[in-house]
C-alpha cells in the first residue's frame, strides 16, 4: 500500500529548485585494501544493506491536480546499477580534481521519476585512495524511519557485518486512478487535509514547510532566536545552479586545548573559527567591518537534557536548531569565543551536546542523517532569518570501514538554501575535524579562501591559548 509523504517531506519535495536542489552529500575517502575494492563489491555491499533502508528502493508518485500530497510507492523497476555509478579520476587524482567533480556532481538534481539517491564509487585517486560520494533527497532522510544510506554501509571492524539475506519483492505500484479515489476518501474524512493540498497546489510551500517546522517537534526544536531580519551581507544573493566545493582537515585536539584554556565546549570554538574564516574572508573582499558587525548563522545541534542523562535514560533523538550572530566584528579571537560561548549558552539552557560516544548508540544520529537534518531545519525556515546554516555532527572517534576498506576522512556536503550563496558542515571523526564547503560557483570563486581561513582562524586560537592570553 502507498504511504503518502509527511507534511515535510512533501515541503522538501515541492521546494526544490533548479538552482537549490534538495539533497544532501557526503564525501568520504578510504584507503584502498590489498586485494583492492571493485564496484560489484561496492553493489554487494550496498544491495545487503538496503533492508536498513527500505525508502531507497521507494519513489514518489505525485497525485493528480494536487488533491492530496504524493504518495511512496516501491519501484517496481528498481535498478541499483543506476543508482550506484562508477566514475574516475585520472592517475594520479589530485584533492582538487576531486572537489570539482563532488561540485558538479552536487549540482545535479536526482532524476524524480526514481528513487531519490545516488551513489558514486570514485577511483584513481592519488596514494591508493578511492573516495565514495553520497546525495540523498531532503525528503529521505528523517532521522527516525529513513537514515541517511551512506551511514548504514560502514562498520567499526573491516569483516563486514553480517545481514540477513532478503528476498524483496515490490508492492503493486497504484494507479492514477487509485491515488485519486484515495485522496477523494482522505478529503471527505479529514477536511483538513484537503485544504493543505490546496495550499500546495497552489504554490504556496513556504507556508506549509513552516507549518511542517513547527510540528516536527520530535527531531528539531522551533528556533528559540528572535525572528528579526538577518544582516545584510555578501553571503546572500542570487544563486545559480552550480557549485563549487572545498575542504578543510583540523586536528579535534586542537580545539580540545582551546576549550580546555577557555572554557565553553568544542562547537563553540568550531564556530569560533568559523567567525574567524568569516570576518577575514569578508576583509579581503574590501567589506565594511564594525565592532559589531555580525553574521547569523543557523546552527543545528543533537541535544540531549542533562536530566536524563543523570538518570541514565539514552536521550531522545533531537535536533536543536537556534540562530547565533557570530561576532565577525570583534578583532580578538578570544573575545570572539567568550561571545559564542555566552550565546550558545543562553540557547542551550538546561540541553547538553550529545557526545560522539553517545551518538553512535543512536541510529538517528550518525553524522550523514544529522547533517541532512540540519539541512531539512534549514530549508524549512525563512532564508531573511539567517545567513548561513553551519551544521555540526560528531562522529565516532575509532576508525569504520565499508567492505573492509579503511575511512580516512568524511566531509558533508550540505546544500544550499535559496539566495544564500555558502553552507559549512563539519565532522569529527577518528581523531579530526573535517570541513565540507560548499558554495555557489558564480558568488564565491574564492571559495579556497574560505577554507584556508578556517586553518588561520584555529591557529589564532591555538597561538592565544599556548600564549596564556586571557579576553582583554
Amino acid at each position: 500500500m502507498a504511504t503518502r509523504l509527511t507534511t515535510q517531506d512533501a515541503s522538501f519535495y515541492f521546494l526544490e529548485a533548479s538552482t537549490t536542489p534538495m539533497h544532501v552529500g557526503s564525501l568520504a575517502i578510504f584507503r584502498l585494501p590489498r586485494g583492492g575494492f571493485s564496484y560489484d563489491e561496492l553493489l554487494s555491499l550496498v544491495e545487503s544493506r538496503l533492508a536498513l533502508v527500505p525508502r531507497y528502493r521507494q519513489k514518489v508518485r505525485e497525485v493528480a491536480l494536487g488533491l492530496a500530497r504524493p504518495v511512496w510507492v516501491d519501484d517496481r523497476d528498481f535498478d541499483i546499477t543506476y543508482h550506484i555509478r562508477r566514475s574516475a579520476l585520472p592517475k594520479p587524482g589530485s584533492t582538487e580534481q576531486l572537489h570539482d567533480l563532488v561540485a558538479r556532481l552536487t549540482s545535479r538534481p536526482l532524476d524524480r521519476t526514481r528513487p531519490l539517491w545516488e551513489m558514486y564509487l570514485v577511483e584513481g585517486l592519488a596514494r591508493n585512495r578511492f573516495a565514495i560520494f553520497t546525495k540523498s533527497h531532503s525528503s529521505i532522510v528523517d532521522g527516525d524511519k529513513a537514515l541517511e544510506i551512506s551511514q548504514v554501509i560502514l562498520d567499526a571492524t573491516k569483516a563486514p557485518t553480517p545481514m540477513a539475506e532478503e528476498l524483496w519483492m515490490p508492492a503493486r505500484e497504484p494507479s492514477e486512478k487509485a491515488l485519486v479515489a484515495q485522496a477523494l476518501a482522505e478529503m471527505v474524512s479529514r477536511p483538513g487535509e484537503g485544504v493543505e493540498a490546496v495550499r500546495g497546489a497552489v504554490g504556496d510551500v513556504t507556508r506549509a514547510a513552516g507549518d511542517a517546522v513547527r510540528a516536527a517537534g520530535k527531531f528539531a526544536a522551533v528556533v528559540r532566536s528572535a525572528a528579526q531580519t538577518a544582516p545584510t551581507s555578501p553571503l546572500n544573493t542570487t544563486i545559480s545552479r552550480n557549485r563549487r566545493y572545498s575542504v578543510a582537515k583540523t586536528d579535534l585536539d586542537d580545539y580540545r586545548l582551546v576549550r580546555s584554556r577557555f572554557g565553553g565546549t568544542v562547537n563553540d570554538v568550531v564556530l569560533t573559527v568559523v567567525s574567524g574564516a568569516l570576518r577575514n574572508w569578508l576583509l579581503s573582499r574590501g567589506e565594511p567591518i564594525g565592532p559589531y558587525t555580525t553574521v547569523r548563522a543557523m546552527v543545528p545541534l543533537s541535544v540531549h537534557s542533562a536530566a536524563s542523562e543523570q538518570a541514565g535514560d539514552v536521550p531522545p533523538n533531537e535536533v536543536e536548531s537556534f540562530l547565533i550572530d557570530l561576532p565577525v566584528g570583534e578583532p580578538n579571537a578570544v573575545v570572539r569565543l567568550s561571545h559564542v560561548s555566552h550565546a550558545t549558552e543562553a540557547h542551550l539552557g538546561p540541553s547538553r551536546g550529545v557526545t560522539a560516544s553517545t551518538l553512535i548508540t543512536l541510529s538517528g544520529f550518525a553524522p550523514a542523517t544529522l547533517h541532512a537534518m540540519g539541512a531539512r531545519v534549514g530549508s524549512s525556515l525563512s532564508q531573511r532569518m539567517f545567513n548561513i546554516i553551519v551544521t555540526n555532527a560528531p562522529g565516532p572517534q575509532f576508525p569504520l570501514y565499508a567492505g573492509g576498506a579503511r575511512m580516512l576522512e568524511m566531509y558533508p556536503v550540505p546544500p544550499l538554501v535559496r539566495n544564500q550563496a555558502l553552507s559549512i558542515g563539519l565532522t569529527s571523526y577518528d581523531g579530526n575535524v573535517y570541513y565540507g564547503v560548499n558554495a555557489d560557483r558564480a558568488a564565491m570563486p574564492d571559495i579556497d579562501v574560505v577554507t584556508t581561513l578556517l586553518h588561520e582562524a584555529l591557529e589564532e586560537l591555538l597561538d592565544a591559548a599556548r600564549d596564556g592570553k586571557s579576553v582583554r
